[in-house]
């Protein structure tokens, strides 16, 4: 499975974690490789999340990166 068709089968269930504010693609910084992106209003230590709520490593094979943007919120022109 490739990295598009991992994130659309995947979004929907991402989107309800705790702190998730967004889903997309991208390129693996060291590795180069596709991977899925989640992106978080802030990281939160794994001790402290709810078992449903943890960020999975891999979907489908396809790894996954947790970045923190912060909050997220509409901008007036």
């Amino acid at each position: 499975m490739n990295v598009k068709q991992a994130r659309l089968l995947h979004e929907d269930r991402l989107l309800k974690l705790a702190n998730v504010t967004g889903v997309g693609t991208g390129r693996d910084e060291h590795s180069g490789e596709d991977v899925i992106v989640v992106f978080v209003t802030r990281k939160v230590p794994l001790a402290d999340l709810r078992v449903e709520d943890v960020v999975p490593t891999e979907l489908d094979g396809v790894p996954v990166r947790v970045l923190a943007i912060g909050e997220v919120t509409a901008q007036n022109d």
